[in-house]
């Protein structure tokens, strides 16, 4: 019997989308393909058991290398980054880290992302349209920062351009951007470097100064940690609150039975970001790499192989959920795979689940009836991924009370 051929997919092709009817029909043919970045997987089943497999280590530490970045400010900065360090290195600076991201402290934080959410829907519900990602998606995602880093909320600005010229680097244009992504960069390594000088000077309870005095078994992040982390944290917990609510509201446009229950239910609010980050999560794909030869399913995968797993292929899986589609009533779901998994699940989890289930939550009460005002923008479909405008209507608004 001749070997079946996996299918091919070319993710450099600028059309290319991970939630393509290509990729499900590769789905159905394969439990996994071939792609110009290395091996993609398609399939809930092969993505669990990969996201935590001990022959792998978090893939993209390679990913600006594969584009021909290999020194600079932004190599540099990849480099520090705690998603791409291993072994114990990594698990020092998770320890260090992870009691500024504690649930104790998030949820002191929650009245004050709720008078947020209220103040921009104010802000556009009387004119019964709005473009979604500017009036609320942006400054939300950008604000939600500012308080957490305890800053003047006014300077969001700063930290959504900035931000948002850095995603760049996640796609597969980055080559081209780089000019633009290390000067966006070198302004937030400044402005990190005010920061931590300031709460060394003057502590507040906020998360900098959390982690300017995080301390573990003696140790303490050093200079250079606490700056490529604050930068991280700025950059990532911006642009996936940003890209991931325009995604959300794109999804309930398609499912407004959906929205309306939403809003006559806020305890529904936490399923909700975890069906909308199943079905349409901004993380394209987690990569992983091969740190030895091993056999898999009947595939032999070679140290180095970079390995993709598609976030939105798995989740919809017809093989691992009898019923795919969209639900925020459904009960027992698998986990889905937008925060990464295994040793690298993001450490902001537990901020993005609040901010986020906050805002889809007061956003579908005040807003029951929503229906697209014009045409939506898209950033490419790899690396983070979301609408660039996203223009709303809506026929009434229900009170803030």
């Amino acid at each position: 019997m001749p070997e079946l051929v996996p299918p091919f997919l070319d993710l450099a092709d600028p059309t290319f989308s991970v939630r393509s009817d290509h990729v499900h029909r590769a789905r159905e043919a394969s439990w996994y393909a071939r792609t110009n970045y290395g091996l993609a997987v398609l399939r809930y089943d092969q993505a669990a058991r990969l996201i935590r497999h001990p022959s792998l280590r978090q893939g993209s530490w390679q990913w600006l290398a594969h584009h021909g970045v290999t020194s600079g400010l932004l190599a540099d900065w990849w480099a520090g980054w705690v998603l791409n360090i291993e072994g114990d290195s990594h698990l020092r600076l998770r320890k260090l880290m992870n009691p500024a991201f504690s649930r104790k402290a998030i949820d002191a934080l929650r009245p004050r992302f709720e008078r947020l959410a209220a103040e921009l829907i104010d802000s556009f519900a009387e004119r019964g349209r709005c473009e979604f990602m500017a009036d609320f998606a942006v400054p939300y995602a950008a604000r939600v920062i500012a308080i957490l880093l305890g800053i003047p909320e006014r300077e969001w600005r700063t930290i959504a351009d900035q931000s948002a010229t850095i995603g760049l680097a996640t796609g597969v244009r980055v080559r081209e951007h780089l000019p633009r992504i290390e000067a966006a960069l070198e302004k937030l390594y400044d402005y990190a470097d005010e920061l931590i000088a300031n709460r060394r000077r003057s502590p507040r309870h906020d998360l900098v100064t959390s982690l300017v005095q995080a301390e573990a078994d003696a140790e303490r992040l050093t200079a250079a940690e606490l700056r490529d982390s604050l930068v991280l944290l700025i950059f990532g917990g911006f642009d996936t609150t940003r890209n991931q609510l325009g995604l959300g509201v794109q999804l309930f446009l398609d499912h407004p039975v959906q929205w309306r229950l939403l809003g006559q239910h806020a305890e529904l609010g936490s399923t909700a970001v975890e069906e909308v980050m199943r079905v349409s999560s901004t993380t394209t794909w987690v990569t992983r790499e091969a740190v030895e030869d091993f056999c898999f399913d009947g595939l032999e995968i070679k140290a180095g192989t970079t390995i993709h797993l598609f976030c939105e292929s798995a989740g919809t899986d017809p093989q691992a959920f009898v019923n795919a589609d969209f639900d925020i009533t459904a009960a027992d779901r698998l986990p889905h795979f937008g925060f990464g998994g295994g040793v690298h699940y993001c450490l902001g989890h537990t901020v993005a689940r609040t901010d986020m289930g906050i805002a889809l939550t007061a956003l579908a009460r005040r807003l029951p009836a929503i229906h697209p005002a014009g045409p939506a923008t898209w950033l490419p479909d790899s690396g983070n991924t979301g609408p660039v405008t996203l223009p709303l209507a809506f026929a009434g608004t229900n009170s803030a009370s």
